[in-house]
């Protein structure tokens, strides 16, 4: 992992030998115009000059004189509102507008409550996020190398602040995971940075499963998918396990294709460029997973990461074909490029009867409808159970990153139904539409009796460009949801 900004507090708003290099000013905050004055300057005329506004992210540079003490660059800032969502966009317009690694100072958090000081490092943290170079010795660096807020004290902030250092962490992760081009990123690569991780925080269990493994104890869905590859496929088990008493074990299975062709049922070019990421769903199991042990969180969480090559040659998986997946439920497929979700059955059945999970979770990049359906900001969210939906929103409007509750449409479900297998893994009707929901019909049929969410995040586990917190590439949407779910979790 690259090194992260570091995020202090400090209780005055003394500007004199802060040693920063850039300070940034709320537009119309507190100690504004008295920061402007040190300097020489009418905050009245600076912002008729400048055209600076509050709107949350407008950032604009005021031209200072050099002054003993105080910083030389000063920057205004907009903060909305004030609340998490603008000042999160505040943060993350402050990284972009940094260049180089600086310090930078801010009185922008004009709010006592502490999640207000968290959002504001935490887009700037995440904006600052720079993508991996492969192939080059020496890593990117954040925009900015340290983050100092001032007039805030308190042991509630500096617990918010840690909290949203975890998550950034954990959104990282997911990025650079996801961003790493397939020529490097094998299912047994992937194997690898999960046990790296894990040694490197401690306190966590790990099994790597290998291509004979799998084999040999029926995981006929990665199997087959993965056989088309030269590099075969692995399933990677995390565990976090805490000291309290009885917790209660969720299981997070995140979808590790580490690069798709669409096999067989090969995609058009366009289609192929971003398919690098379409493992982000394991990416934000596993980040999840560590995260959790880093904050030591009271519940059980294991990750389950089914990873494989959707490749083309002559040991490629066919349309026709009946895959017996973990536990003998046969499938017959008529789609090589929804993979995906076989991937998925193997391992959530194999969690149902072997983990005991009281919460079974799967995510992943499942389907391009859901992306139609909701675009670029929102998952897909699906579970019948209303306690979970409602965490899980909470969650959401928490961190930002949006869920957006979809129907399990019961009348849809003869749909997956073969004539020569148990199940279709896709809609024998095509006009029945909906293929988000059917997706998630199928992998309902993995989950057992458990308590069971789907998050399709294929919309937003990527993007075309820099926009706010998000960056552009793998985003690393959805491990600051399930960490925020899961240490609120009851």
């Amino acid at each position: 992992m690259p090194v992260l900004p570091t995020v202090r507090v400090l209780p005055g708003t003394d500007l004199a030998d802060l040693g920063a290099d850039v300070l940034a000013l709320p537009v119309g905050g507190t100690g504004t115009r008295e920061a402007l004055a040190a300097y020489g300057l009418d905050a009245d005329q600076v912002l008729e000059q400048t055209g600076a506004g509050t709107a949350a992210g407008k950032v604009v540079a005021v031209p200072v004189p050099e002054v003993a003490g105080l910083p030389e660059r000063v920057l205004l800032v907009g903060t909305g509102d004030g609340g998490t969502t603008d000042l999160r966009r505040a943060g993350a317009a402050l990284a972009r507008a940094t260049r180089g690694r600086q310090r930078l100072a801010t009185t922008a958090v004009a709010s006592a409550l502490p999640e207000a000081a968290a959002a504001l490092a935490e887009g700037l943290v995440l904006a600052g996020y720079r993508p991996p170079r492969t192939g080059v010795e020496k890593g990117p660096e954040p925009v900015v190398a340290e983050l100092v807020l001032l007039g805030l004290r308190g042991r509630a902030v500096e617990f918010a602040l840690e909290r949203a250092a975890v998550a950034a962490e954990a959104t990282w992760r997911v990025r650079d995971l996801a961003n790493t081009p397939s020529s490097t990123k094998s299912p047994q690569w992937v194997a690898d940075q999960a046990l790296a991780a894990a040694r490197e925080i401690g306190g966590l269990e790990v099994e790597v499963l290998d291509e004979r493994r799998l084999e040999a104890e029926g995981f006929g869905g990665l199997v087959a998918v993965g056989g088309g590859s030269p590099t075969p496929p692995r399933l990677v088990r995390v565990t976090w396990t805490p000291g309290t008493r009885r917790p209660r074990h969720v299981v997070l299975v995140g979808k590790g294709i580490t690069y798709d062709t669409g096999g067989l049922s090969i995609k058009p070019r366009e289609a192929m460029v971003p398919m690098k990421t379409d493992m982000a769903g394991a990416a934000v199991a596993l980040a999840t997973v560590l995260g959790a042990a880093r904050r030591q969180v009271r519940h059980r969480v294991t990750a389950l990461l089914p990873l494989a090559e959707n490749a083309v040659s002559g040991s490629a998986y066919r349309p026709g074909d009946v895959v017996r997946i973990w536990g003998g439920t046969t499938v017959e497929v008529a789609n090589t490029d929804a993979e995906g979700r076989m991937v998925l059955a193997d391992a959530m059945a194999w969690a149902d009867a072997t983990l005991a999970p009281d919460v079974l979770v799967d995510v992943a990049t499942l389907t391009g409808a859901a992306s139609l359906g909701l675009g670029r900001r929102h998952g897909a969210l699906y579970t019948a159970d209303e306690n979970l939906a409602a965490g899980l929103e909470a969650a959401a409007a928490d961190t930002g990153e949006r869920v957006w509750r979809m129907p399990l449409v019961e009348d849809y479900r003869p749909v997956l139904d073969s004539e020569i297998a148990d199940l279709r893994h896709v809609p024998a009707d095509r006009k029945v539409g909906g293929g988000s929901i059917t997706a998630a019909l199928f992998l309902r049929e993995f989950a057992g009796r458990r308590r069971w969410v789907h998050l399709d995040i294929a919309g937003p586990a990527r993007a075309d460009k820099d926009e706010h917190e998000v960056t552009k590439g793998a985003s690393g949407y959805g491990a600051r949801l399930l960490l925020r779910w899961l240490e609120e979790m009851r």
